[in-house]
């Protein structure tokens, strides 16, 4: 893969960077008034698409309807709000859910079948239909395919996030420039189980379905899935993936080095986008990279790193500057994990916590809080047990994270 990884360029862009794909956002006051909050994706033609939804059992509307429309294996818009979750809202929300798919197929002269539709923001609270409707006509108007129209249909759906979520790559297939776009939206609320929050990815690629689901799981499983931010899984996580084939290479139907330059495209991408959301946690000062390595094995692995970048305790500390160890270690003691204490080594960034046993003196702890006032750093254990390594990116817990939580339905 470092071999591909060389190939792959990184470009400015998101979902318009893509052969093939306009997009637009527009205000429609679906909660508050002077920002944007219905997004519009829409490809030329019906594209190849793979999705993965959240498995929290208590799922929004839109996931449910989603789920069935994706398995058509088809799709060719996709409308997206802010400011209502159009969760537990029972058959009304599903009704809601459906019509906003149709009306938009109606407004596009497209399918329904090949409308998706994804919502995000506050649980229990039925969508105004009549604005995400008029924002939504709106939207289809305004359709567009270059940088501002992706970042106008980015600011969309952001909600608590404090900065858009953009990335794109390109890669050569097939002697074809190849290209992959996307956005995300996500701050609160975040521990993705095969899904993220909300994520739109498009590529010009051509590329079967079998192929295009395959490498979505594989990035999947090293981007959004290897993020934390407050250890909430949503009731609306969704990522979607959709393949224009508008780059003209010869389609990648099996694995190989085509198939593998597309995966090393599409995770750059997918990567830049987990690492900005762990960036723009709610609240978050710091980004920290959370890797356990030495593991026995490569579950261990990923539970210990998990469970560290989820404790509230060791990212308080992170917050506090404060080089607390004992949280780490702790942490990793109880997620499952074989872990032998007087084996394990804690690092923050270079330095070390503890090792062995030993515990940083005066000196040492002067290093430790130098590391922890800069913005990013890496904290690792490793368990001197095995070979076996993962890494979970996360942010640190502020006052801002309560306050931000505290009130965000009043």
């Amino acid at each position: 893969m470092s071999l591909n990884m060389q190939k792959v360029k990184i470009i400015e862009g998101g979902v318009c960077a893509a052969k093939g794909f306009r997009a637009a956002g527009v205000g429609a006051e679906i909660k508050y008034k002077g920002r944007n909050d219905v997004a519009l994706i829409v490809a030329d033609e019906p594209c190849v698409a793979a999705a993965v939804f959240t498995t929290n059992q208590v799922a929004a509307a839109p996931v449910v309807y989603d789920r069935e429309i994706v398995k058509g294996g088809k799709v060719q818009a996709i409308l997206a709000n802010s400011g209502c979750a159009n969760a537990c809202t029972g058959e009304g929300g599903m009704h809601d859910a459906e019509l906003s798919a149709l009306a938009t197929a109606g407004e596009l002269g497209i399918s329904p079948k090949h409308v998706l539709v994804a919502s995000t923001g506050v649980i229990g609270r039925r969508l105004p239909m009549d604005r995400l409707l008029a924002g939504m006509k709106d939207a289809a108007t305004k359709l567009g395919s270059t940088a501002e129209h992706g970042l106008a249909a980015e600011k969309a759906v952001m909600t608590t996030d404090t900065r858009p979520k953009q990335a794109a790559a390109r890669v050569k297939i097939g002697g074809k420039t190849v290209t992959v776009g996307g956005m995300s939206k996500g701050s609160g609320m975040i521990e993705p189980n095969m899904a993220t929050m909300l994520g739109f990815v498009t590529t010009d690629a051509a590329i079967s379905r079998a192929m295009l689901k395959r490498a979505l799981g594989l990035a999947l499983n090293k981007s959004f899935n290897r993020v934390v931010v407050d250890g909430d899984e949503s009731t609306n996580d969704s990522l979607f993936l959709l393949a224009s084939g508008k780059a003209g290479n010869p389609e990648i139907v099996k694995a190989g080095e085509d198939f593998d330059a597309f995966l090393a495209a599409l995770e750059s991408v997918c990567v830049s986008l987990a690492k900005q959301m762990a960036t723009d946690g709610e609240g978050a000062t710091k980004f920290v990279t959370v890797t356990v390595k030495g593991a026995k094995t490569a579950k261990d692995a990923e539970r210990a790193a998990r469970a560290v970048a989820k404790s509230p305790l060791a990212k308080t500390s992170w917050f506090g500057r404060d080089p607390n160890w004992g949280r780490v270690l702790a942490a990793v003691g109880y997620s499952g994990a074989t872990v032998v204490d007087m084996k394990a080594e804690v690092f923050y960034g270079k330095e070390w916590a503890f090792r062995f046993g030993k515990i940083a003196d005066e000196k040492q702890l002067a290093k430790l809080e130098s590391v922890l006032k800069g913005d990013s750093f890496t904290v690792t254990v490793d368990l001197h047990l095995g070979a076996y390594e993962a890494s979970i990116y996360t942010c640190d817990f502020s006052l801002d994270y309560v306050h931000i939580n505290a009130d965000y339905t009043t």
